[in-house]
């Protein structure tokens, strides 16, 4: 049965439905999997130890004591940003100062030519010399052998780094590194108050010493000091890879819920078609066992079938998947394992049960009497009760797969919204074309065209739904790519600062504003920055532990950059309160600060500066614009409070294209200072943006092969229908080609309408996202509803090909004979 069902294509639709489901699962589902299980694998490399204490001042002598006592072996690092030099040529790096023995677990790679394979080493950078990534090199154009500068002293470059254990997986390379001895960063006058410097501990010995010590350090960390072990390995990193696969995980799952429809539907023909050889099967004997055993073998091997072939295909699109994201992804990955192909099984085979057993079920209970009596049976309560149960399978899956309860609820509950949307506006729009139908006269091809859309409701608007769904998915993704990040430009004045300057000492304040004002650049404000810990609110001290927030713990676990002035700063606007009197001791909060923290006009807040406590009364809250590129803090305080603490000085400004060359000469003359390129930033996070754009692309091709699926499906559960009326209208006159042009009409009315409501509901949740989430407006532009249209017409005219092949080529005389 099952071979002559594959000769007739009874079963291609069903197939091919479960194999677009199983390679969507699978392809994200190998790709999680590797990285997964390469982070696990490289986590202690990853630390460059088995433990590490991270923290944002020096830490205490008896941290390392206490590690040494367990018999660890310990090494420090220093890591922050600054400025390398090359004569007149300036860069962004970022300086790391290491101890002997680093790193302790793993090893690094140098090489003595940038771009060349490398080679292990346990050593670090001799006295006087520095190791430097080869793109450093190439920004700079020097070579190795020469030398830099950093801060006051200059230092010779004498490897290049290929690999850094505890760099991790290079996600985004904000700046180049460069790496020089312990011993050498006092000469370069770069500590000074202020630096923003990344103290680490680093630990590595037996398991049961690591645990020891892990425990002791629980138990006496101090504020702004983190700890990570293996088990925790760059959780930054793993958080990226999480979200990552969310959201490829996401996609997946449209792909699969609409290729749950589409097997639905192909189940639901296939029940109709073979009633007439079951009822045949039972006259001869055939009882109901027989039957269900009969059809559950046939589905078992069509089920892994098709789910070995997704699973295959899953496989190969992983690969480029790989390939698409191989700039974000720079490790060797393990091997892939078998826990993905299962889970695509398992996909395949609940789709079967959930959404084609339901169906084919109701043939065993077709009587033999059928074979004299053609009525319509009636769907069973027993039938009913199996999509239950084969719905609540499948939301186990979504649940499984999506990794949370919840985020399976909204993507199902989401799916189901926005097909409900879809289903009411073309249910309205068909009754539209029933009441144009009688308008149009003397074109009897499009009042056919129309007919059939009007005549087929249920199936017209199955098939508009299932293919606005899959087309929102993709209109939604180009117009992230394009109207959302041009919104976001446009928040952006041409003037915008496009530079920040940072670390500016007392004693050089004048001196950079001279300097800046003699190039031109007049209006640039240098706020100053003091760092300090909220510690008490209305005299009671407060800790991560008062707070439930995950952004509250820590909000006041960490150091604030506070800053004071006696006017608002541009870009800020009060809210609740007052602006600052500058004699008294107050100070205004960013809102979102205020809130997460649950901090009101009037509390008095008590600041930790320097070991010098501050008390300052909350005089009102502000809302800050950040896009707006210019200083801004979450708290700024009246001058009398803060004036004399020890601090450093920031600012921004914008550095027109003309003047490129001028952070060069301002680091020339201030060595201790930090320049961020912003543009080239953004530029980078962009190209890293694109790439993962790239892979998901890649998936949605799955999403609109579903729908289209599903439009097949759809339009073949109408197939003889369409076959019965072609003869009657052939034997009442009307030539094939006539009814060639009726069925194109149809099924592009079909296709036009689907792009129509993708258009509107990705118009619609683009606005939502730039509004409520963005916090930008943006202009809605014309080319998503013709795409969208275009689209929805080309792939249901792809769709009808598939499905309605061969319809106009039946004889009517053979139609005519077997009705």
């Amino acid at each position: 049965m099952m071979m002559r069902d594959t000769r007739a294509g009874e079963l291609r639709l069903l197939v091919l439905a479960l194999v677009v489901a199983v390679a969507a699962v699978t392809s994200v589902g190998f790709l999680a999997d590797r990285v997964g299980r390469a982070l696990e694998r490289d986590a202690g490399q990853m630390l460059g130890a088995d433990l590490l204490l991270d923290a944002d001042e020096p830490i205490a002598a008896d941290f390392f004591d206490a590690a040494r006592e367990r018999g660890l072996e310990v090494s420090r690092t220093w890591q922050f940003p600054s400025m390398a030099s090359v004569g007149d040529a300036a860069q962004l790096v970022s300086l790391k100062a290491v101890e002997p023995g680093y790193p302790l677990r793993g090893s690094l790679k140098v090489a003595d030519d940038p771009y060349t394979g490398g080679a292990d080493t346990r050593d670090i950078p001799a006295a006087g010399t520095v190791w430097a990534d080869a793109q450093l090199l190439a920004l700079l154009g020097i070579e190795v052998g020469d030398t830099i500068g950093l801060g006051d002293s200059r230092l010779r470059v004498t490897r290049v780094i290929t690999y850094e254990p505890d760099r991790g997986m290079q996600f985004v390379n904000v700046a180049p590194r460069v790496m020089m001895r312990a011993d050498d960063l006092p000469a370069t006058g770069l500590i000074a108050t202020g630096s923003r410097i990344g103290y680490a501990l680093l630990a590595a010995g037996e398991p049961d010493a690591v645990t020891s010590y892990s425990q002791w350090l629980n138990e006496h960390l101090q504020r702004g000091q983190k700890l990570a072990t293996v088990a925790s390995g760059r959780p930054e990193v793993q958080r990226t890879m999480d979200r990552a696969q969310r959201f490829l995980s996401l996609v997946a799952l449209l792909a699969v819920l609409i290729s749950a429809v589409a097997v639905a539907l192909a189940a639901g023909r296939f029940m109709t078609r073979h009633r007439d050889g079951i009822a045949i099967m039972r006259c001869l004997g055939a009882v109901q066992q027989q039957v269900t055993r009969m059809l559950l073998l046939e589905f078992t091997l069509v089920g892994l079938f098709a789910s070995a072939v997704g699973g295959l295909l899953g496989f190969a699109v992983h690969q480029g998947l790989v390939l698409a994201l191989g700039n974000l992804i720079d490790t060797q990955l393990p091997a892939p394992s078998a826990i993905p192909a299962l889970q695509g099984l398992v996909t395949g085979v609940l789709l079967l049960l959930g959404f084609a057993w339901p169906a084919l079920a109701q043939l065993r209970h077709v009587p033999p009497a059928r074979v004299l009596r053609r009525d319509a049976d009636m769907v069973r309560a027993r039938s009913a009760i199996g999509y239950a149960l084969g719905a609540v399978g499948f939301a186990l899956l979504i649940a499984w797969f999506a990794g949370d309860v919840r985020l399976g609820a909204v993507v199902a509950g989401g799916f189901l919204g926005a097909f409900g949307a879809f289903a009411l506006v073309a249910w309205l729009c068909v009754l539209g074309l029933a009441r144009l139908r009688g308008l149009v006269t003397g074109m009897p091809t499009l009042r056919f065209a129309l007919a059939g859309v009007v005549r087929r409701r249920a199936a017209t608007i199955t098939q508009v739904c299932a293919l606005a769904i899959g087309l929102m998915a993709l209109l939604l993704l180009t117009m992230t790519r394009t109207d959302l990040v041009a919104g976001w430009q446009r928040t952006l004045p041409p003037d915008a600062p496009n530079r920040f300057l940072i670390n500016i000492q007392p004693d050089q304040r004048q001196a950079v504003q001279d300097f800046l004002s003699a190039h031109d650049l007049n209006n640039v404000t240098l706020w100053p920055m003091i760092r300090g810990r909220l510690i008490a609110v209305d005299g009671r001290p407060i800790g991560p532990d008062d707070y439930e927030d995950p952004r509250a713990k820590r909000l006041v676990d960490r150091e604030f950059n506070l800053s004071y002035g006696e006017n608002l700063p541009a870009a800020n606007q009060i809210e609740q309160g007052r602006w600052l009197n500058p004699d008294a001791p107050e100070v205004s909060l960013e809102s979102g600060l205020a809130e997460s923290l649950h901090l009101a006009v009037g509390d008095v807040l008590t600041f930790d500066i320097a070991g010098q406590q501050v008390e300052v009364t909350v005089a009102s809250t502000r809302s800050v614009d950040w896009d707006s590129m210019q200083v801004n803090f979450f708290a700024v305080l009246s001058p009398s409070a803060l004036e004399g603490m020890p601090q450093s000085w920031i600012t921004s400004f914008h550095l027109p294209p003309e003047q490129a060359t001028l952070p060069r000469e301002l680091v020339r003359q201030f060595p201790n200072l930090t320049v961020f390129d912003v543009g080239s930033i953004l530029n980078q996070l962009q190209s890293v943006l694109d790439q993962v754009i790239t892979a998901v692309q890649v998936l949605f091709i799955f999403t609109l092969a579903a729908g289209i699926l599903v439009l097949a499906a759809a339009l073949t559960a109408t197939r003889d229908e369409r076959i019965r009326e072609a003869a009657v209208l052939r034997s009442l006159g009307a030539t094939r080609r006539q009814l060639a042009r009726t069925q194109r009409l149809e099924v592009l009315a079909v296709g036009g309408l689907a792009g129509l409501l993708a258009a509107a509901g990705a118009s619609a949740i683009g606005w939502a996202l730039s509004v409520y989430v963005f916090d930008f407006q943006i202009t809605l532009s014309l080319w998503p509803w013709l795409v969208g249209i275009g689209v929805g017409m080309l792939a249901a005219w792809g769709g009808a090909a598939l499905a309605l092949r061969g319809v106009l080529r039946t004889p009517p005389l053979l139609t005519l004979r077997e009705a």
